[in-house]
């Protein structure tokens, strides 16, 4: 169907032809490109630091629990021996998982094979520097041109790199109980009752952990065996979560949780069913820990004013990065944010770990909901009202999506434009931004009003006009 390369990695439908879909001579080159970055970046800062390199760098490699996994994991696995890399085995684990392994191992580098929200006919590489973070854009370009140009070698038989396996499930949940805001006997003492749903992958597994290492003691599980054959759409949306929706209400839990595949994205679920709303993920659990820990946010150009509002509440400051966890742990790090994230329910909490961890999210937010003493759906109500609609416009080849967005500035040009990714329009009382997918031939127009209706209708007067320019 189609294989899509960008500085993140590369993403795809299992089967068909090479360069077209994410086939195994794609996997072998693509891998190959990436140790030979991870060799060639070790040897230079060997240089600078007159150290002799390291004879094999070793790269963790974890992934989710899709169909295509283990297929993809063997080639990329040996792909990296034959390429003279040690590779730490992780098996079945979440993103966040393999990103603190990545730092635990102190290894040079990690793959995390997972499409994230994608439906299981697609699988991608996620790519890791060693401090288990997203490579950025410029390393991520240099990669694509090694990919492009083969520009690797394959070492000998004697430089061969060889496979330790391990597991750091635990050692993930060991350091969220360690946080100093994770209160386990407060969560304890709630006697809080918990509606999940896994999506039949890796949250299956590291969810319920979790939760009975915090101290719940009541779980209703939905789709927690790690199959891979997903039982719904696996983006976390209220249209694919209607049975966690009935579970929470019937079962007469205190909250629901669903995560994604990877378990980077949570979305949470009040106790009358009614969906809490992505974008306020990571609203309710800054909010919590700017209480505690008082200081910036930063969240992407395609999330919510909410944000913005609380924290300029608590005192601290907001700023906006491009959409893409790498820029945003990039504007954290320059702004000192204690809190930080996406608003597609990802969480970033630099105290564990400069990545979106939805095991995270949950801790901080059961803590919060049982000092509070209030149900997610108070809790809730006592945020500012913003609802936002996400449309999009597919793209044909040959479409010029600079030209467009360049018209759209122009059209628009007496309202505030911020144009670092895409093009965001401020209004005074709501926003539209439109950008081009990393991931899907899609441009993506996210818009955020006081009502739905407001926010939909901003939106496609943005899509007519993508339409009419294309």
């Amino acid at each position: 169907m189609t294989l899509i390369k960008s500085i993140s990695g590369i993403r795809g439908t299992i089967g068909g032809r090479v360069t077209q879909n994410l086939t195994p001579l794609d996997i072998v080159k693509f891998t190959a490109a990436y140790a030979a970055f991870i060799k060639k970046s070790i040897t230079l800062r060997s240089v600078e630091g007159g150290l002799s390199a390291k004879k094999n760098p070793c790269i963790v490699v974890g992934r989710d629990a899709r169909v295509s996994g283990e297929m993809v994991h063997r080639i990329i696995t040996g792909t990296l021996i034959g390429m003279g890399c040690d590779v730490t085995d992780i098996g079945m684990a979440t993103t966040p998982t393999t990103e603190i392994a990545v730092e635990k191992e102190n290894a040079a580098g990690g793959i995390i094979i997972t499409a994230s929200h994608n439906p299981k006919q697609w699988n991608a590489l996620k790519l890791l520097n060693s401090s288990g973070e997203f490579l950025s854009a410029a390393e991520g370009e240099e990669i694509l041109s090694i990919a492009e140009s083969e520009d690797f070698l394959f070492s000998p038989v004697d430089e061969l790199g060889k496979v330790t396996q391990k597991q750091y499930l635990h050692e993930h949940i060991q350091q969220i109980l360690s946080l100093d805001l994770v209160d386990k006997k407060a969560i304890e003492a709630a006697n809080l009752r918990v509606a999940i749903d896994c999506v039949n992958s890796v949250g299956g597994m590291a969810v319920p952990e979790l939760l009975y290492a915090l101290g719940v003691k009541e779980i209703f599980k939905l789709h927690c065996a790690p199959h891979g054959n997903f039982s719904h759409n696996p983006e976390p949306l209220p249209q694919h979560l209607t049975e966690l929706a009935s579970l929470t209400r019937s079962s007469k839990a205190s909250v629901g949780f669903a995560v994604d595949p990877d378990v980077d994205r949570l979305a949470i679920y009040c106790e009358d069913g009614e969906p809490f709303g992505e974008e306020y993920t990571l609203v309710a659990v800054s909010d919590y820990v700017l209480q505690h820990t008082p200081g910036n946010t930063v969240s992407n150009l395609s999330s919510s004013r909410a944000l913005r509002d609380v924290t300029h509440a608590r005192n601290g400051e907001y700023n906006a990065a491009a959409v893409g966890e790498v820029n945003v742990v990039t504007k954290m790090k320059e702004t000192k944010a204690v809190i930080g994230g996406e608003g597609n329910g990802g969480v970033i909490y630099p105290a564990l770990h400069y990545g979106r961890d939805a095991l995270a999210g949950i801790a901080l937010f059961l803590t919060y909901l049982a000092k509070s003493g209030k149900t997610p759906s108070e809790l809730r109500k006592s945020y500012p009202a913003y609802f936002m609609a996400k449309q999009k416009v597919e793209l044909t080849p040959g479409i010029d999506t600079e030209r467009i967005l360049n018209k759209v500035k122009e059209i628009f040009s007496d309202q505030r434009i911020t144009d670092i990714d895409g093009v965001k329009i401020d209004f005074p009382d709501k926003w539209v931004h439109l950008r081009r997918s990393n991931t899907e031939p899609i441009i993506r127009v996210y818009s955020e009003a006081h009502s739905m209706e407001e926010a939909q209708e901003i939106g496609k007067q943005i899509i007519k006009l993508i339409q009419e320019f294309s």
